[in-house]
């Protein structure tokens, strides 16, 4: 259903975006990955998805914060590829401090990565989608898009912000067969988070299991991580043509935080 089609991930070179780029590879999909890292690691990925499942397989050092080279990433991989069919914004980073002591140049990398981004890659991929009549945008959210925590005021602001864009964007292109959605994951247990759970339970004198249940997973209901394996499940259904009819959708994965 999706063999053939190529795919643009922001933010995929680990964590929830190097699942969604494998899921993609995995269903015969041609991949631009895009992020930070080490670059022997970032090549071993790369090389590894396009030998494992006999596709094309691109990065793109890219910087969110940079409209000018999120524009040429699009632009190059419409060439290298001949067409972008689906362009997933997943690119994120986080800091978490009061409001009175946020650092502005914080809250400026983080709208800037969090949501512009979002907004440059979508405006340069949708006229190819246009174009072909056939189109996917799926912008990775959060439940703080739908609901708020603490101290954490640019994060927030940028994933309600996701939403808003996704809203609008599903709108003006709902008859021209592209569809744009966000999904609003909660705490998936990636890299990042395993290193916060380690940390919490020394500042806080805890087990690592005390810290899962009463800290981190404290908003899910379930007490369960959301796993990069639902998450992939969720966007590749939202690409093919099943998910045709979905549309400016916010669909929560959240073990039932957004819930309460």
């Amino acid at each position: 259903m999706l063999k053939g089609k190529s795919v643009i991930i922001t933010g995929s070179t680990s964590g929830i975006g190097a699942g969604l780029a494998a899921a993609f590879a995995a269903a015969g999909c041609n991949v631009m990955l895009n992020g930070f890292g080490d670059t022997q690691a970032i090549e071993k990925l790369r090389f590894s998805l396009e030998n494992k499942y006999d596709i094309r397989v691109l990065y793109s050092p890219a910087d969110m914060t940079r409209p000018d080279q999120i524009t040429d990433m699009v632009k190059s991989a419409q060439e290298l590829f001949g067409q972008v069919d689906i362009l997933v914004n997943n690119a994120g980073i986080q800091y978490v401090a009061p409001i009175d002591e946020f650092p502005p140049e914080k809250w400026d990398a983080i709208i800037a990565i969090n949501l512009s981004s979002a907004f440059h890659a979508i405006r340069a991929a949708l006229p190819g989608m246009k174009k072909r009549k056939w189109g996917r945008v799926i912008n990775i959210a959060s439940a703080h898009g739908l609901v708020a925590s603490p101290f954490k005021s640019a994060y927030v602001a940028a994933k309600h912000g996701i939403i808003g864009m996704t809203k609008t964007v599903a709108l003006e292109v709902a008859e021209q067969g592209i569809t744009c959605n966000a999904i609003c994951p909660g705490y998936v247990k990636t890299p990042l988070v395993e290193g916060q759970i380690a940390d919490q339970a020394k500042a806080r004198n805890l087990t690592e299991e005390e810290v899962v249940k009463n800290v981190i997973l404290a908003a899910q209901p379930t007490k369960q991580f959301v796993t990069v394996d639902q998450i992939n499940a969720l966007a590749l259904f939202l690409a093919g043509d099943n998910g045709a009819s979905v549309n400016g959708a916010s669909l929560s994965i959240d073990g039932g935080w957004t819930a309460q």
